[in-house]
């Protein structure tokens, strides 16, 4: 897509989805993914499964993030990653990234289910931290296809809009955007590459996620023809990429951002977009 996805709007219509399960990984909660559609299908508009409205729940929900935002903000996790972000080499790319531009959007993709487990709760409520702390971050855009209306309704209190679409990650970085997709799946990343592979578009895109060394270090370990299908266009921008390693320093926060890295992708010549 060349634009955003407009934000959800809840209503009293309903939408029956057919989702499939993944098992979680190390230190990971359990997400449904959609199937895999023709492109056509991908663009689809998305609706919660649940429209009931529970004010009670909310409010506890909303509770919950506020209170992990606090534990956040007061932890040395937070203090580390916010003086790795502000160091002058981190402060170099993303001036890159901005151009001339004042800020960038960031687009949260595979959050999970905030209501249900704390790391999702960790990786939102640091996303809106980022959003608090830096002003070169804009509005913040949110998706996951097991969002529910009352975890919906949350975020939109917290400020953060809900898509209406599954972009199934191939949102066009028409302008700079920070991508923040911690722990989610290869394809996603791959989706997200794939429809951003030319020079202009990766140079504008700045990544939280999981860290491309580790799925070279993977694929080289296992030779694993599964995994190096999935994360081909992840394996071939590791040749143009910067890596920074978030450091987890305590055990309170790695099940959230264990194996998660800023990502800078700056091709200069188009021969370094060849696929591995």
């Amino acid at each position: 897509m060349a634009a955003s996805a407009k934000v959800f709007t809840l209503d009293s219509r309903t939408c029956n989805g057919d989702w499939t399960v993944v098992l979680p990984r190390r230190g990971r909660h359990r997400r449904n993914y959609p199937k895999i559609r023709t492109p056509e299908e991908q663009q689809q508009p998305w609706f919660p499964s649940d429209l009931k409205r529970d004010t009670v729940v909310e409010s506890r929900l909303l509770q919950k993030l506020q209170t992990c935002m606090k534990k956040i903000e007061s932890s040395q996790f937070y203090k580390t990653l916010m003086d790795q972000i502000q160091s002058p080499e981190i402060m170099d790319h993303i001036c890159r990234v901005l151009g001339s531009e004042m800020n960038m959007e960031m687009v949260v993709y595979g959050i999970g289910s905030i209501e249900a487990y704390e790391a999702p709760r960790f990786q939102l409520s640091l996303a809106l931290l980022m959003k608090r702390k830096f002003s070169w971050i804009g509005d913040i855009e949110v998706f996951d296809p097991i969002l529910s209306a009352t975890e919906m309704r949350v975020m939109e209190a917290l400020g953060c809009s809900v898509l209406s679409v599954n972009e199934q990650g191939r949102r066009h970085a028409v302008k700079p955007t920070l991508f923040y997709m911690p722990h989610c799946e290869a394809n996603l990343y791959d989706n997200l590459l794939q429809v951003n592979w030319g020079m202009e578009q990766l140079n504008r895109i700045v990544l939280f996620g999981n860290s491309f060394e580790t799925y070279q270090q993977y694929v080289s370990e296992f030779t694993s023809s599964l995994v190096a299908d999935s994360a081909r266009h992840i394996l071939a921008a590791q040749k143009f990429t910067d890596e920074f390693a978030v450091k987890t320093v305590s055990d309170d926060y790695f099940a959230a951002f264990h194996d998660s890295s800023l990502h800078f992708l700056s091709p200069v010549i188009e021969t370094e977009l060849q696929l591995i």
